[in-house]
């Protein structure tokens, strides 16, 4: 089992705590520190290092197991799935195309050009590469 940083899941914190896990273990495999194959704490151990419901960190699995990032074998554990950066690269474009509907939808609401909409994105790349 890989020891990372899955923590700190608080009830204070914006989201569900099982969605606090799951986001974290998104962050890891996409950080590079999680990779295919490696075992994720067994549900017990990460309930109790986080202080959480063992219900929590099963429906945490769940929820990874649905998106094809982990894969779960009864009485072996829980461990990265081989696609799982193609599966979280591919949840993230879908998450950026939901976005640039919404974007476009509320620029077309504002009266905005398509051109107006172009320049204003093009602009925040040019602002983000200069970072």
């Amino acid at each position: 089992m890989v020891t990372t940083n899955l923590g700190p899941i608080s009830a204070a914190a914006p989201g569900a705590l099982y969605e606090q896990v799951a986001r974290a273990v998104r962050r890891e495999v996409a950080a590079g520190r999680l990779k295919p194959g490696d075992a994720l704490p067994s549900v017990r151990a990460l309930a109790a290092t986080l202080l959480v419901s063992v219900i929590t960190i099963k429906r945490a699995y769940a929820e990874l197991e649905q998106d094809g990032l982990i894969y779960i074998r009864q009485g072996l554990g829980a461990f990265i799935a081989e696609k799982a950066e193609r599966e979280l690269q591919k949840l993230e474009a879908d998450a950026v195309g939901e976005a640039l509907r919404q974007a476009v939808a509320a620029a077309r609401k504002a009266g905005l050009s398509r051109d107006a909409v172009f320049a204003a994105l093009f602009a925040e790349f040019e602002r983000e590469d200069a970072k």
